[in-house]
């Protein structure tokens, strides 16, 4: 094959060894160019140092060894496979090497010849057994104990470690000098990084543990670094393009504020309210997250907040992911502005066109002074007079890009973001580093706890029996579904858990079902009919998880548990923590032994905070600037949980970097400039930097 010109978007195809039969599996995994091989990480490594000794074996537990083959057979098995297996001797004892339906490997051995295995040992008698170990083989004089890892690759369907190994290492060959440099050399020094070049080989194929964990180091500190420096140029360019009107909150305000709340303030209420007071009399655009655990009181600080634009002769918004938090939204605020002469208004999809064009009406008239909806409330369709602040509810629904959307225009409002699903804060910093942060760490006083079980089979019956207890004492309950129809997977479906509460155990009380798919006017309906106590039981699905407040709902059963996320399990239990009685959360799985790290998880603890960790554990932060809450979190290498403390130290180094140069202006910085703009310039609108 001709030698290619080295360029990062060669074709793997057209590399030396790696051919068009490997570069079709290797698509599986979407690595088609020199760049996309480069950059795709080890997950793991194995160790092939071959240093363990017999004696310190442990069945179960990867190891290494070295030795002398002494004999290589080949048989027949009963069952029709071949059977390959390699006897190799070490110092202090024997290991044999067995694969089957692998007749080829034999060519690899040869009595006498020195190898590594590398696997997991199991006793088979006097000797250790590894199945399918992997293989080192030396050359004659060489010594087989070295410093050597084997890195082990993110995997798919039919596509081999081998390939993979076998394509990054020629890519490497290929453009791995054409690798620039985007720190400064003072920066390296400065930082003990290792130089880009030297770690890129060093991730794929480390000679010593040192080595990779120095290479994986500058790795995961540059990534972390250039999201932080990105973000913050993101906002430094939200400031500069934008001049928000300043709203004053004097005592006078805050009296006439408080007096339309009917309850006090909790002390963690006051003081994010204060934060956000002090942002709100800037002539620069509030750009605040609030966070708190589910029922903490996030809404009341919002209404606080748009109270307040409103007291100073503006309007506000609040953006809810779905039309039926909206529609919950809006009956919260009314009741709790009953009487009072803050004027609100709905504009939701579910409206005639007559409806909708008169709301928009009053709407630019400045007479509806609060406009609750959805996302369409600020796509630059609905006029507003002067729109002074914008709540977003469920924050993680909208990602950065849709943040950005909400102050184009000739709008220039505030913008307050809230979650109830709690984030760590080193997490938070990289999710949402444009933004100041705030927390509610405690709700207030009076909520009571929800008992969380896990209900196995054989525990069924006598779960359903302590619903119906609670039913007849005049509560209210959900039972929870994943699935709206049928799937492979063999979920409940709600139209299949519907008949099967109706006709069996729930069958002396009135249920009705809601999920997405139901029109508005009709999902309404059952909600409204629910709040009122006309029905006893709400079979659904996720859609209930946020925001529906029904104080005397609380029973829940979630069905088939482990198909949804931890986050997810712990927003729908929030359902039922919402008055002074406690609630209680059935999470019905179909097995009674298998672990199920998430279920185990959510009935272990009731704590946002500490189930947002083990969340982020268990499924990545998902994905940063856009709108996906799960799996891929759009980072090659840092772990935001693994790696908190490179992230603070990678946070404020970017600040430090950005205050002495926010333009990125500096010739040296050039590079940097490239590898941020050719990263995040798109994602976050970065076009005007420098």
């Amino acid at each position: 094959m001709d030698q290619q010109p080295s360029s990062l978007t060669t074709p793997l195809e057209r590399l030396p060894g790696v051919g068009t039969a490997r570069a079709q599996r290797l698509r599986a995994l979407e690595l088609v160019t020199v760049r996309d091989a480069i950059v795709h990480f080890p997950r793991a490594y194995r160790d092939f140092s071959g240093a363990h000794a017999f004696a310190e074996l442990v069945e179960g537990e990867h190891a290494s060894v070295a030795g002398t083959v002494a004999d290589v057979r080949q048989r027949t098995t009963a069952h029709g496979r071949s059977m390959l297996t390699v006897l190799v001797d070490g110092q202090g004892g024997s290991v044999r090497g067995v694969w089957f339906n692998m007749p080829f490997m034999a060519k690899k051995f040869a009595v006498g010849a020195t190898v590594v295995f590398a696997g997991v040992p199991k006793r088979a008698g006097a000797t250790w057994e590894m199945s399918h170990p992997e293989v080192r083989l030396c050359a004659a004089g060489e010594d087989p104990v070295r410093g050597e890892y084997l890195a082990v690759y993110p995997g798919a369907e039919g596509v081999r470690q081998s390939d993979v190994r076998l394509a990054v290492q020629a890519a490497l060959a290929h453009a791995g000098e054409m690798l620039e440099e985007a720190f400064p050399e003072e920066w390296l020094a400065a930082k003990g990084l290792m130089p880009i070049r030297e770690a890129m080989h060093e991730i794929h194929a480390p000679a010593s543990l040192e080595k990779k964990d120095a290479a994986t180091r500058r790795l995961v500190y540059q990534e972390l670094f250039m999201l932080q420096l990105a973000l913050r140029l993101h906002r430094a360019q939200q400031e500069d393009r934008k001049a928000a009107a300043a709203m004053v909150v004097d005592t006078r305000l805050d009296g006439r504020i408080r007096a339309r709340l009917p309850f006090t303030l909790t002390p963690d209420q006051d003081a994010v309210i204060a934060e956000i007071s002090a942002d709100l009399a800037k002539a620069e655009p509030m750009n605040r997250l609030l966070q708190g655990d589910v029922g903490s009181g996030k809404t009341v600080v919002a209404l606080y907040a748009m109270l307040a634009a409103v007291g100073c002769g503006h309007q506000a918004a609040l953006m809810a992911p779905t039309e039926l938090l909206a529609r919950q939204h809006f009956a919260t605020l009314e009741h709790l502005l009953v009487n009072g002469r803050v004027n609100l208004e709905l504009l939701v999809g579910g409206q005639t066109q007559a409806q909708r064009r008169k709301a928009l009406e009053r709407i630019a008239a400045g007479e509806s002074q609060i406009v609750i909806g959805t996302q369409a409330l600020v796509s630059g369709a609905v006029p507003f007079k002067s729109l002074g602040l914008v709540v977003i509810d469920e924050q993680q629904r909208f990602g950065v890009i849709q943040r950005a959307t909400l102050q184009e225009g000739q709008a220039e409002p505030h913008v307050l973001v809230m979650t109830a699903t709690p984030i760590p804060r080193t997490v938070a910093h990289a999710l949402h580093g444009d933004l100041d942060y705030s927390v509610i760490e405690h709700g207030p006083a009076g909520r009571q706890p929800v008992r969380t079980y896990r209900v196995v089979p054989d525990q069924e019956a006598s779960w359903w029996e302590h619903v119906r207890k609670k039913l007849r004492e005049g509560r209210q309950g959900y039972v929870v579904v994943p699935a709206i129809e049928d799937s492979k997977r063999g979920l409940a479906t709600i139209a299949s858990a519907f008949e099967e509460l109706a006709n069996g155990p729930l069958e002396a009380f009135r249920l009705s079902l809601v999920h997405g798919r139901l029109k508005t006017a009709e999902k309404q309906a059952i909600m409204d009919d629910f709040r009122d106590g006309k029905l006893d039981v709400l079979v659904c699905t996720s859609v209930i998880e946020v925001g529906i407040d029904v104080p005397n709902a609380t029973v829940m059963a979630i069905l088939d548990a482990e198909s949804f996320g931890l986050s997810q399990l712990h927003q729908l239990r929030g359902r039922v923590a919402r008055g002074a009685v406690a609630g209680i959360c059935g999470a019905v799985t179909p097995s009674g032994t298998e672990p199920l790290p998430r279920v185990d998880a959510f009935v272990a603890s009731t704590d946002g905070f500490e189930l947002a960790r083990k969340d982020f554990e268990l499924r990545g932060a998902g994905n940063l600037v856009g709108t996906r809450q799960s799996g891929d979190d759009g980072l090659l290498v840092a772990d935001l949980i693994k790696n908190e403390s490179v992230m603070t130290e990678a946070r404020a180094d970017a600040h430090e970097f950005f205050a002495r140069d926010p333009a990125l202006a500096d010739p040296a910085h050039a590079r940097l400039k490239k590898v941020i703009l050719g990263r995040w310039g798109s994602t976050l609108g970065l076009g005007g930097v420098g």
